[in-house]
This record gives C-alpha cells, structure tokens and sequence, in this order.
C-alpha cells in the first residue's frame, strides 16, 4: 500500500499555477501531439514525449524559447532519453523548473516501474535559472555532478531511487531550501550537509540510516526534518540547536532516548515518536501535547541482558507439510513452517508464542456473509480461517496465500483482507511469483481471523497531522488533495482510491461520441465526518477535454451520497478552479467524485447507470452432460471471453446445448439452478435446497459444480426431456416450475436469466442383473465423526460412478495388478459387481485407518476422477456440518465458533440458508 505525507506541496504546484495561459502551439505533425500551454511543455501524458522534444528542438518555434517548465517521462529506451536531455539546454534557456519523473507505469504485479534514468549529461549545468528540478522514480545510483552546479537550484527532488550516499559537494549548493531523498539506500549523510544554509525542509525517511552527523545542527533555517524509518539508535544534542524547527518526525526507527533539549524548541509544533524503543522521557516530552508516543514501551524495564545462546542446542525449526485430511498442528516455541493442502503456507517464528498452541484451519467457500468487498472489488481467493481467534503472538507470523493472478492489473493492486474487532482491514501485501500462473500473497499477521485476496483499485492512505498534508495518487498522478494546516484538530486516517473508466462504453450508453469522463475518486476517512477547514481536490479534466477550450455548461462535477447509488450534480454548489489539465474545488466531507464532459442535462441518472455498467460483468451460463454418463452435469457460470477456449477444452468428455445469451451479474451476486420437467437432483449436498443448486458470481474464481440428476419418470419407455433454469438472487420460497413464465419479465431486476435443455437417454433394457438389490455388506463407516464418514449408501453411490475408470482408481488407491485380475475373472459379466466388489473390499481393509477418506479422494483426481471427488468433499462437507451442529445443540462447541455477519446462536448452516 502506497502513501505519499510530510509536508505540504513543494514548489511542483507553485510551477503549474504559474503556467496557465491559453495554449499558444499544437504540434502539427500527424501522429505528434503535445501539450504547450504558454510557459509550460508537458510531454509525460503521452508515450513518445522524447521524440516529441527532439521534434521541437529542430524545428525552433519561437514559443520553445519561453518555454519554463518541462515534464517529461523517464519511460523511454536510455540511449534516447540521454540524447534528448542532452539538446536541452540548447532549446530550452529559460527553464525554471524540470520534472524527469518514472512511476506513471505498473509493472505486472501492480508495482509503479522506476524510469530509466541512471544519469544526467554533463550539460545540463548550463540551465542557470533552473530552481526545481524532480527526479523521483528512477534508478540513480549516484548523483549526477551537473546537479551540483545548479547554483539557481532551489528544490530537489530524488525520492524512489537507488542513492547509498549524498557527495560531499552538495553542501555548496547556495539557495536550496527543500530536498526530498525519500525511499532510496542511503546508510550515511556527509558532514557538509549543515553547509546548507537555506535549507528548509529536509525529508530523508524510508533509508538505512543509523546515525545523523552532529553538522545537521547547523542548519539553523531548517522548520521541517522528517527521519522517519530509519534504523536510528540515538540522536546527535545539536538537533536541540534548530531555533526554526516545527516538524520533526521520528517515528519507525530504534531510537532508546532523545536529546532533551527538544523539549524546548521555541517554535515546534509536532514531535513524532511513535514505533521507537523508548521507555523514559523527559517530563517536558512527556506532557507536551505536541508530543506522538504510540508504540513505545515507555515504563517498561529494560530486558536483562541475554548470554549469546548455544548454536549447537538451538533446534532447527520444523517444517509440516500437512494432507487435506488435517484441520490443526501444533505450535510450540521453536517456531515452524506450515504448508497447507489448501495453497497457504505460514511461518511461526521462534518465539512467536510462549507456550504449545494448537492452530486450526479451514478454507470456506466465499458465501457473501464471509466476504467484505468494495464496489469496485473483485475476490482472487477462498475464505481462510485460522483460530484461535484474537490470540494475539509475541512476534509477527508470515502468511503466504495462493490466489488467482488477475486478468487485469493496470490500475489494481492484490491485498490480503482481514476481518478484526468486527471489522474488515486490509494488510499491507507483497506479491511473490512462484511460477507464470502461480502468484502468493504474503503479508504479517499479529492474529488470526479470517482472511482472503482481494484486486481493489489502487489506495493510497496517510494519517493526516493537524499541520496538513498532501495526499496524491500512485495511479493516477493528477489526482490529489491538498489538507491546509487546521483541517483537524487530531490525527485522522484518510483514504484515496481511485477507478479508471473507459470511455468507449460511457460514449456508447450515452450515445455520444464526444462525451467523456474523469477518473472515479472515492475519498474516505476515520474521525468526525467533516475537516474544519475546507480541503482541495484536484482531478484530472477528462480527456479530450482542456481547460481553456471547453464549454463550461458542460462539465458537471457529481456527487454520489454515502450509503446510497444515487449521484447528485453539484456543479453549481462548488467553485470550479479550471487550469489546462487539471479541476479543483474544495469540499469539507468525503465521499465519491466524478467529472463529466456531456451536452446532456440530467446526468445524475446517466451517472448511476454508468457506474452500475462500470461494475457488471458479461457472462454466459453453460450445462454440459459427460458423454459416457449423462446423469453428470456440468453447470458454470463464464466470462463471455472465456466461454470458447473452456468448451474446446471440455467437448471431448462433454456435450451439451450451446451456451446461455450473454447476461450480466455482479461481483458477489448470488444465483441458482433449478432443475425442471422431471429432472431433479440425485445427492445429499450442502449447497442443494429442495433440489436448486445454490452459486456465487465471483468473476475470478471457478463459478462451476458438477452435480448428478435422477428423473421419477419411466426411462425404460423414452427418454427424458427437462431442462435447468437459471434465476438471480437467493432461493426463494417459491421458484416457477416453468420458465416460460419467468422469462416474459424483462429489465434488470428479472428474475430469470437462462434455460438449456437437458436430456436422460431412454434405458435400452433392465439394467445389471439385480445386483443391485443382492449385493450386501456389513455397515461400513469410513472415517471419523468430525471430518465426515462415508457409508455404505455412499459408497454404492461412488461405485455407480466410476464406470470403466475404476481400474484406474484401484491402482491408485495402492491394490495390486493381480488383485484387479481376479476381480475381472470373478465378476467377469457384470462391470457395476466389478465396481464395487473393488471399492468395498478396500474399504473393509481400511477400517480404523486414519487418512482413508482423504486417500481416496486423492485417488480420484488422480484418475482423472475430479468430478467424483467434489461429490465425495461435499458428502463430508455435509456430514461436518451436521456434526458441528450436534455438538452445539449439546452445549459442547466453543465460545468463539460464530462467523463474519452471523451472531453467536446462528450456526454455519443457518447463516448459508
């Protein structure tokens, strides 16, 4: 998760609101367009920005030589780009300000891309006006000597590069008041930084630096110094000597004691020292209402100091690797590293709990109870439940969770959500690729909950001081708000998401071809509703669309209400601050924004249904019959561009009608299947109601279940012609028998959504030889009572499947060649005797045997059988279910057994229905 804090915008915004006149020269050539607005070239909106300028630099417009401020992408191949900077000190005398900036890219996993800048020519020194100069996002290593000699510089910029020091020549820069070296390596500082005389805001957190030169001291015009996260163990005293300094921020580093002299700054405003190791303060500090402490243990002792332990006795840390048959391990001090049949791995380091505990798993299906998404939110994996819940460990555990990689990742990023103190978070994820299509989630967790993997747009959060702050998007670099100091009276969270639209879909439903629409901005916050002081939202002008050409009366600023899908034109309640590119105004609460370039009045409903298409997916609803047992149904819900390759890769083991007409649904919408004419469904099965078979829509998850039907119908005089409806929303008490009436109902809320046929052929004769009725063992029951028995019916039921695979599945299940030969000569007429005189007798050997059940369900997806092995997880799902539900009508269940959204008397079952 990306924040951009501490302090408020530098000159960067001074340099555009300088640059607003009319637009003085377009490009003429074809395919070449850029951005001079009087003063001001922008060549990072487009790709290309450095042909653009080689363009402009040989042709000489007279224009170029006014030109002051410059933005160019850092995106473009090294060899180019150092040949374009290198002409521009030539064309471009005049320049003020030089914006060589990366980050406007995402690489696959959703990380912004660092440009490709490693330096700068030589002759770039030769800009003498040059005062702003930003090189954030890319991959210096060192800094570039022209830099300098920037004897104009007044701002420097070099956040989110590669630096480990600063030279000592910078010191010799005359007029710098603001360097920013924010997320870069630096381990060391040089002594001739309090050389900098003018300096007054100095920003070096997110580096590797352990210690500050006492020469910082120096920098007696020095009001803003964030340290932040670092690995600082102390301080130097002549920090106690900056007379100017009202912010300093320290918080994230290892810091056991602070000059107490801070205590007396003169004009300091806010001291943050929250995440250090401090346990004593002075009383000065610790009264001071200027003063952060959160997540220090002050008070505490101080630990005795440990004797270096014995290599030699230290256990190394175990390593379970566990079956799907296990639902809990043990934890003890040493620490261990789990990996789970599920696709999650933990790691419990040593230390991490004081005494053995016993962990429990479970992966449930997504029901919309046990999933917390936004509107814009697609879910990438199962629920995972890890209890004890609220346990709280001495050390933090790693948790690894496999999910499905997202088909789109520009503009998202993948998140591990949690649920705690009833309420859903989300942890900050670093993605790891094990393999092209195999992606983990990895994250810190301090407790156990529930978990899941959610794609969500890109969020950028920051706690907000009562100094003010500016907060801008990592995804869309235009999008900002800007906090005044005063907008609160204490720290607040303050979250920004922004959603990319498309506008081709837009311009279609509004049947306009030159209407067009802002980026979606979703503004949220923790604390009272609204700021005492208005703040200022930026938002890009959508595009096509400029400052100084468009018609006012079309552009309209919306407003959707919290809690609601209704959007509200305030187009004239606000003061609209149109620039070139950009539109402002300012708002004292948070909620959603959206700017709308359209010659049609009413948008506010335009708007709802265009946000409400912006969420719907296309899909096609498909039910496949296995050709060699059509009591088999394949039932799935597909995205319209997958439907293709999925039934080339299924129409060698199945057939069936084509699919559905394409209908929309939405992320989490929940559906069902009802079987009609004759044709029900022939199993015991948890998400089976008066024989509908109950789904969730998740777009990025498998939306299938196989499941087998049987018909009351004589099929000995002809076959049986039904048919499975689809019907939105949760089973009703009432479903038609028919479609037909169902589908005269049209608009979005109908009911119905889709009816394929489906066919049992008509028997050809008495079928086996009765076998059926003599066949008899002695009751069998295979497992145990909390993961679920199979019995002898279900069994029977297994063996009814199998066909001409069951050879396979013997093997597998570990019987020997000449056992199967023998059963073939013995029941060498009959195929369903061979079945389960094959299946039984394995079962009768494994009685009392621990991973029986999962042994045979390994078996099963090992011959290709996955289809049987679903409907043996859900008989065992079912018998689970019903087994948890005796224990609690006995009194027997624990206390913290309840679900998300379910209270403690609703059982898992009742919150399903």
């Amino acid at each position: 998760m990306a924040a951009v804090l501490e302090g408020l915008e530098p000159e960067e915004t001074a340099a555009e609101d300088a640059a607003r006149p009319a637009v003085e020269a377009v490009d003429s050539r074809p395919g070449a367009p850029f951005l001079l607005a009087g003063n001001q070239l922008n060549l990072d909106i487009r790709p290309g920005g450095c042909h653009r300028l080689q363009y402009l630099c040989s042709q000489k417009p007279p224009q170029l030589l006014q030109v002051e401020f410059l933005r160019l992408s850092t995106h473009e191949d090294p060899r180019l780009l150092d040949d374009t900077l290198a002409q521009v000190p030539w064309g471009l005398l005049r320049l003020r300000s030089l914006v060589l900036k990366g980050g406007q890219s995402r690489g696959a996993l959703g990380a912004c891309l660092h440009g490709t800048l490693t330096t700068l020519p030589a002759g770039l020194s030769d800009l003498a006006c040059l005062a702003h100069l930003d090189l954030s996002f890319n991959r210096l290593e060192t800094l570039p000597t022209c830099i300098l000699e920037l004897r104009s510089l007044d701002s420097l910029l070099l956040s989110h590069n590669c630096l480990s020091e600063l030279p000592e020549a910078l010191g010799a820069l005359p007029t710098l008041t603001f360097l920013s070296v924010t997320h870069n390596r630096l381990e060391r500082l040089p002594t001739t930084l309090g050389s900098l005389s003018t300096l007054q805001r100095l920003d070096l957190s997110e580096n590797l630096l352990d210690t500050i030169p006492s020469e910082i001291g120096d920098l007696s015009g020095l009001s803003e110094l964030n340290l932040a996260s670092n690995r600082l163990h102390d301080l130097p005293a002549s920090l106690a000597g900056l007379r100017s300094l009202r912010l300093l921020v320290l918080h994230s580093n290892l810091l056991t004691s602070v000059p107490p002299g801070l205590a007396h700054l003169p004009l300091i405003s806010r001291l943050d020292l929250r995440d250090n190791q401090l346990r004593d303060l002075p009383a000065e500090l610790l009264d001071a209402p200027f003063v952060r402490l959160q997540g220090n243990p002050l008070g505490e002792a101080s630990p005795a100091p440990l004797s270096p332990p014995d290599i030699s006795r230290i256990p190394e840390m175990p390593r379970l690797f566990l079956t799907s048959d296990l639902d809990s391990f043990l934890v003890t001090p040493h620490g261990c590293s789990v990996t789970l049949a599920c696709g999650v791995r933990l790691q419990f380091p040593a230390g991490a709990t004081t005494t053995p505990v016993t962990i429990h798993y479970r992966l449930w299906l997504p029901e919309p109870h046990l999933v917390s998404l936004g509107p814009h939110d697609f879910l990438l994996s199962g629920v995972l439940e890890l209890q004890p819940h609220g346990v709280a460990f001495q050390q933090d555990v790693s948790l690894w969770l496999l999910f499905v990689p997202p088909r789109v990742r520009r503009w998202r990023e993948v998140v591990v959500r949690t649920r705690s103190d009833n309420s859903w978070n989300d942890l900050e994820t670093h993605l790891e690729e094990e393999a092209p299509k195999r992606l983990w989630a990895r994250c810190q967790v301090p407790h156990f909950s529930w978990f899941l993997v959610v794609l969500r747009p890109v969020s950028n959060t920051c706690l907000l001081p009562p100094e003010g702050a500016l907060l801008c998007s990592s995804g869309h670099p235009g999008v900002k708000v800007t906090f005044p100091p005063g907008a609160t009276e204490e720290p607040r969270q303050v979250t920004m998401q922004v959603v990319h639209v498309a506008g081709g879909e837009l311009r279609a439903l509004l049947e306009e071809s030159e209407a067009s629409v802002s980026p979606l901005l979703c503004l949220s916050q923790s604390g009272p509703p609204s700021f005492l002081h208005p703040v200022t939202v930026q938002l890009p002008l959508p595009p096509g669309v400029t400052g100084f050409s468009l018609d006012r009366s079309h552009l309209h600023l919306l407003y959707r209400t919290p809690s609601t899908t209704t959007w509200d034109d305030i187009t004239t309640q606000v003061a609209l601050e149109l620039t070139h590119l950009y539109a402002r105004f300012q708002v004292t609460h948070f909620s959603w924004y959206w700017l709308w370039y359209t010659t049609k009045s009413c948008v506010g409903g335009l708007a709802r249904k265009a946000w409400e298409r912006l969420r719907l997916h296309r899909v096609n609803l498909i039910a496949l019959q296995r050709r060699r047992d059509p009591e088999q149904v394949l039932l799935q819900c597909l995205p319209r561009n997958k439907v293709e390759a999925t039934l080339s890769r299924l129409l060698d083991r199945y057939r069936g009608p084509e699919p559905s007409d394409t209908v929309e649904m939405f992320e989490g919408e929940k559906f069902f299947a009802a079987f009609e004419r004759g044709i029900d469904v022939d199993a015991d099965r948890p998400d089976c109601v008066d024989g509908r078979i109950c789904f969730v829509f998740y777009s990025h998850l498998k939306n299938v279940k196989e499941v087998y039907i049987t018909t009351t119908l004589d099929r000995e005089a002809q076959a049986v012609r039904g048919q499975v409806s689809f019907y939105r929303g949760s089973l009703p008490t009432e479903v038609p028998q028919e479609a037909e009436a169902a589908r005269q109902r049209k608009g979005t809320d109908a009911l119905w959504m889709a009816t394929l046929p489906l066919k049992l052929p008509r028997l050809r004769g008495p079928q086996g030889s009765g076998q059926g009725t003599d066949f008899s063992l002695l009751p069998l029951n295979l497992g145990d009572a909390e993961t679920g028995f199979l019995t002898q019916s279900n069994l029977l039921s297994v063996a009814s499947r199998l066909g001409p695979d069951w050879p396979a599945v013997a093997l597998h299940l570990g019987m020997p060649y000449r056992e199967l030969q023998c059963i073939r000569h013995e029941f060498r007429d009959d195929l369903d005797g061979q079945i389960r005189h094959m299946l039984f007798s394995w079962a009768e050997r494994q009685a009392g045997q621990p991973g029986a059940v999962g042994h045979l369900v390994q078996a099963l997806e090992q011959s290709d059988r996955r289809d049987v092995a679903d409907e043996v997880r859900a008989i065992l799902e079912l018998g689970r279910h019903k087994y948890q539900d005796s224990i609690r009508r006995t009194g027997l269940a624990p206390e913290d057994s309840t679900l998300p959204g379910t209270s403690a008397s609703q059982t898992p079952e009742s919150a399903q229905a």
